[in-house]
């Protein structure tokens, strides 16, 4: 190839780059959509655990598992979240034997292992229940999916460890837009739009809009795709009360706490692993300083 083609191919790519930025900045505030059916505009929230230095905060972790256990854990789980990590440093940070008792009391049991012969213990052919102990999971109402099924009129109330990593959006717009906006995103570690999905769909719930006709059972919700979802509006103001009476008791406020709850048992090591980050991230700096200066000094023997 001549010079003067290797010159057009670079003038075109710095072009490319240079409009894929401008389209992200242009479009960083534009409508982020739903994934699935028709696009749904779906708002960037603002989260203490946002970003490379993002941080949970504790007292918001708490104040979301206090509505999870009041309001979701009738229909919900969190089978891979264990009470013992409700202690553990990084997450709510509960004290140790509120926990414990927590565990005992907790209403949805487990079922008891077999025992040092290898033997299941039953009680008139059922399997026996006993109270969950820290090193259990916390488990939700049903013991499989056909019960929680046959209460719910056929719909399965997700479990909810992971749902913020499960539930995502996705941005319409185009291809120099798109790759203006994922450089943005990388840029400034986002890694929030599932939690920004939850919080607009817990908070989602409106009337039907006019012409809207919504099937037997189910509920108008505006982020949800196709607008009709089984469950019914979880949250209403005042229905949890909060110990710091300061805080707002709004469903906006429900949603936004539950959702950093959720956000963390979902990635229980965020802090941790972005402390790591940084970490590595100086060892590189250091690493390259010594190797510029290394090489720097090889090379002065050699003039």
């Amino acid at each position: 190839m001549t010079l003067a083609h290797w010159t057009n191919r670079l003038a075109i790519g710095a072009l490319a780059l240079a409009s894929g930025f401008a389209g992200g900045a242009a479009t960083f505030y534009s409508p982020v959509h739903a994934a699935g059916g028709e696009p749904i505009h779906i708002e960037r929230q603002e989260w203490s655990f946002a970003g490379v230095r993002g941080r949970f905060d504790r007292e918001q972790l708490q104040r979301g598992f206090q509505v999870y256990k009041e309001v979701c854990a009738s229909c919900h789980g969190l089978k891979r979240v264990y009470f013992r990590n409700l202690v553990e440093r990084g997450g709510p940070m509960f004290d140790e034997e509120s926990v414990k008792a927590l565990a005992a009391s907790w209403p949805n049991q487990i079922f008891d292992g077999p025992n040092e012969n290898g033997d299941i213990a039953t009680r008139r052919g059922a399997l026996i229940k006993r109270p969950a102990l820290l090193s259990d999971p916390i488990l939700g109402p049903y013991d499989n999916d056909k019960q929680a099924r046959a209460a719910q009129n056929g719909a399965l109330p997700p479990d909810l460890s992971l749902i913020t990593k499960a539930r995502s959006v996705e941005f319409h717009g185009g291809v120099f837009a798109h790759i203006g906006q994922m450089l943005m995103d990388i840029a400034n570690g986002y890694q929030e739009a599932g939690a920004n999905y939850l919080y607009a769909l817990l908070t989602g719930y409106k009337d039907p809009p006019k012409g809207v006709t919504l099937a037997d059972g189910m509920n108008y919700n505006a982020a949800f795709p196709g607008h009709q979802i089984a469950m019914v509006a979880p949250f209403v103001d005042g229905s949890v009360k909060y110990q710091n009476e300061a805080v707002p008791r709004t469903v906006s406020q429900y949603s936004k706490d539950v959702t950093a709850f959720l956000a963390w048992a979902a990635d229980p090591r965020l802090e941790e692993r972005k402390r790591m980050g940084w970490l590595v991230m100086l060892y590189l700096l250091v690493t390259a300083v010594l190797l510029y200066f290394a090489k720097k000094r090889l090379w002065s023997t050699l003039h």
